[in-house]
């Protein structure tokens, strides 16, 4: 297939999606209503909780969920082949993560703005709360020390990427500053744009380096990016969080657009195999795509970050109810857009030309060097090099230059790993006040304090980091994390039908992805159990173990919550607006 053709054919499916399933969700389903007020207005502080432009909230709910994950799961995922990994690209943002994204952040709107986590008490039984909060705080735990380690990796690999990105910080203070004023945000931003792609070209001329800590310059790196997430995730959302999101969101597009522009000129076919054989041969050591495919892709068709991200941060920001249609699922389908794009740059744009040893592969050749086995996809080089050798080669369809291609590249995926490191250091403070708060609704001392929550928020992560040389802690536990992951989506859509059920809607529209993902993810994570006692490795044994039991957990409280299927009374807050 045509790689041009191939795109056309994915936007034009998300288009109808949003145009018919995404708009009866919000009317039939959800109901939503202006007239609704929301958290950002009850509760603003002008902190965490400020009402936002559609757009602007868009642009930062994009950002926080992608990260490297449209990126990253396609680039290993497409080992089985590009036709497995677009179907579920595909079909499973459109009827799960879509679905997933929205209704978490309804729900959370509709009960104070509060974390899933935390409204899991109201919408099955108290005793669930602690379990599936007990469940964010790992994950989270996870994720802030992975991509704390990640983007030093990443620095030390781009080293053109560091000026750029730090200068984007006083670019999104400036910008930050005049959307607060309610100035005119189409030229500010443009602005601001301009400024960021000077600095890339700086980049280029000016890369920098770091003085290595403990005889790695990824220990320094991690030490500053963790202080950085300190700083960054206890500013007010609209000075940092929410411009330099937003400034990442018009790059994205911008990005999007050079890439399919250059599939307009170039329109490479899809040298990669449709169905690799490889992957199904007998002695190959590329595992199953039952069920690993839906634990390697996960940011582009369904994540249990995303859940948290909807009901951590943005639903604080967000103006009036309806927006939530645009941001929550339509943010979810551009992520699916996305992850097409990554596949149609790797399958269609590293048959161009890429380059191993001095020698020069093309077509399907290329696809065969660099998924050679299991274990040459893996590790962040090879899977981030997929993806930019793909998307360079496009760029200079263009005549763009490779190493400025390359560099364009290299800050695009180097900004999407900062907004996931700094968004999910504030998502688990929040979470963590209010697994201590009273019942009156006041966090208890010290943690009521939002640097002291902080603080314990980076110091965890720190002593995850550095349990290991290298500040590589964070992978003792990374075999976890993707089923964890896809295991926390499962529980996301659990709570989204007790909540539908008691709502008297069709329940069906997040059961039947909830079931699904609940025999993807226990399998794979029976896989795991099996690999990590096969290996002797009691630790992540035993955490799997009390991740399942605390799964089992909640699924009686749901199935007790479900019995009957009568309605009931839910306790939203659904107050109007002042004059309505």
């Amino acid at each position: 297939m045509n790689s041009l053709v191939y795109m056309l054919l994915a936007a034009a499916g998300y288009l109808l999606a949003y145009r018919l399933y995404g708009r009866f969700l919000g009317r039939r389903i959800f109901e939503l209503s202006n007239r609704n007020r929301m958290p950002a207005h009850r509760f603003r502080d002008d902190v965490d909780y400020i009402p936002s432009k559609r757009h602007i909230v868009l642009g930062h709910h994009f950002t926080t969920i992608a990260g490297l994950g449209p990126i990253v799961g396609p680039a290993i995922g497409i080992i089985w082949g590009w036709l497995p990994a677009t179907l579920w690209v595909i079909f499973g943002s459109i009827f799960l993560g879509a679905v997933h994204d929205f209704s978490a952040m309804v729900m959370s709107a509709r009960h104070r703005g509060r974390t899933l986590g935390d409204l899991t008490g109201d919408l099955l039984n108290p005793t669930t709360r602690h379990a599936f909060q007990l469940i964010i705080q790992f994950l989270l735990w996870i994720v802030v020390a992975i991509f704390a380690m990640i983007m030093g990796i990443l620095f030390t690999m781009y080293p053109q990427s560091v000026l750029p990105i730090w200068l984007q910080i006083p670019i999104a203070v400036w910008l930050g500053r005049r959307l607060y004023r309610g100035e005119n945000d189409t030229f500010q931003s443009l602005v601001a744009l301009v400024l960021m792609y000077l600095s890339i070209g700086l980049g280029l001329y000016f890369p920098i380096t770091v003085p290595p800590i403990a005889g790695s310059p990824i220990v320094t790196w991690t030490l500053i990016l963790l202080a950085y997430a300190f700083i960054a995730s206890t500013l007010p959302v609209h000075v940092l969080l929410q411009p330099r999101d937003y400034i990442n969101s018009n790059q994205l597009l911008i990005a999007m657009a050079l890439l399919t522009l250059g599939l307009c000129v170039a329109h490479p076919p899809l040298t990669a195999p449709a169905l690799n054989p490889a992957a199904f041969a007998p002695g190959t050591d590329i595992p199953p795509l039952f069920p690993l495919l839906f634990i390697t892709i996960a940011c582009g068709a369904i994540s249990g970050f995303h859940s948290l991200a909807a009901s951590g941060t943005v639903v604080k920001q967000i103006d009036k109810e309806e927006d939530m249609l645009a941001i929550g699922y339509g943010g979810m389908l551009i992520e699916g857009l996305l992850a097409a794009l990554a596949l149609a740059a790797i399958a269609g744009g590293m048959g161009m030309g890429l380059v191993k040893g001095e020698v020069l592969y093309t077509g399907a050749e290329a696809f065969r060097v660099h998924y050679a086995s299991w274990a040459s996809a893996q590790g962040m080089a090879a899977m981030i090099e997929a993806f930019v050798v793909g998307a360079a080669n496009l760029l200079g369809a263009l005549g763009i230059p490779p190493e400025l291609g390359k560099s364009l590249i290299a800050v695009f995926i180097v900004s999407f790993a900062g907004t996931t490191l700094d968004s999910a250091t504030r998502i688990q403070r929040l979470s963590l006040q209010e697994i201590f708060r009273n019942r009156e609704g006041v966090v208890m001392r010290p943690l009521h304090n939002n640097y002291a929550a902080t603080l314990v928020v980076v110091v965890m992560a720190a002593a995850l980091c550095f349990a290991q040389p290298g500040a590589k802690g964070a992978l003792v536990l990374w075999p976890m994390f993707g089923a964890l992951n896809q295991l926390l989506a499962a529980l996301g859509l659990t709570v989204a039908t007790v909540y539908l059920a008691k709502k008297g809607k069709n329940i069906l529209i997040t059961f039947l992805p909830m079931l699904f993902m609940l025999v993807m993810t226990t399998w794979a994570m029976a896989i795991n159990l099996r690999d990590f006692y096969a290996r002797g490795n009691m630790l992540l044994f035993s955490l799997s173990v009390v991740i399942l039991l605390l799964t089992l957990w909640l699924l009686i409280g749901a199935a007790c919550s479900l019995r009957g299927g009568q309605r009931t009374h839910l306790n939203e807050d659904l107050a109007p607006e002042p004059g309505e």
